[in-house]
């Protein structure tokens, strides 16, 4: 038995009018909108118009040339240390300064001399400190050292060797261990007494 359907009431029924008036009816087939919150599809980008053509760089040209070719020539030395010749002159006096200018000067006679002049380093060094040794303890004060002035080498190889190896050696070895307690200066000897090719070395007094 089919049961009775229950009729609204007159407040039930302004209230369903109400609502269905707000509601707007949907067309049959049209699809439903999309709710407000969702994002919509980004956007393609509008393709950009072709660029221009880029203009071609210039093609560089070198022309020919020789190395060094406008290097100015006697433009300093590439020596690694300054010469030898430079480095005694510098260094101060510790002697008196009126003997050390009448040495310069070739005024003061060597008490003794020992020519090193083609011997080895072996052979030199030994022979130096030997003779240093014995003019101290017989109370000499100056004393010659002949070295040379060395020869230019036809090949100096890849590395660079200065001229005169007994004339670069000998102010260090005078400065250096035994010897630098008994000699007080070293100077390069007067043109009369060998020039750049020997050393004037004055001895240190016995305290």
């Amino acid at each position: 038995m089919a049961r009775k359907r229950r009729g609204l009431s007159e407040e039930d029924r302004a209230i369903w009018d109400r609502v269905a008036s707000s509601v707007t009816p949907r067309r049959p087939g049209q699809p439903e909108a999309p709710p407000a919150d969702r994002a919509a599809p980004p956007k393609t980008p509008a393709p950009h118009p072709a660029r221009e053509a880029e203009t071609p760089a210039p093609e560089l040209r070198i022309s020919a040339f020789r190395v060094g070719e406008r290097a100015k020539p006697g433009q300093g030395r590439h020596d690694l240390s300054p010469p030898i010749s430079e480095a005694i002159a510098r260094a101060p006096v510790k002697m008196d300064r009126k003997a050390f200018g009448r040495m310069k000067k070739g005024k003061l006679v060597p008490e003794a001399r020992i020519d090193l002049h083609g011997m080895t380093q072996d052979q030199a060094h030994p022979a130096l400190t030997r003779f240093i040794s014995e003019s101290y303890m017989r109370q000499m004060r100056l004393v010659l050292v002949i070295t040379g002035k060395g020869k230019e080498r036809d090949e100096p190889g890849p590395m660079p060797i200065p001229r005169g190896v007994l004339k670069h050696q000998v102010p260090h070895w005078l400065n250096t261990g035994a010897l630098k307690l008994m000699v007080l200066q070293v100077a390069e000897a007067h043109l009369k007494h060998g020039g750049t090719g020997a050393y004037y070395v004055y001895l240190r007094r016995h305290r």
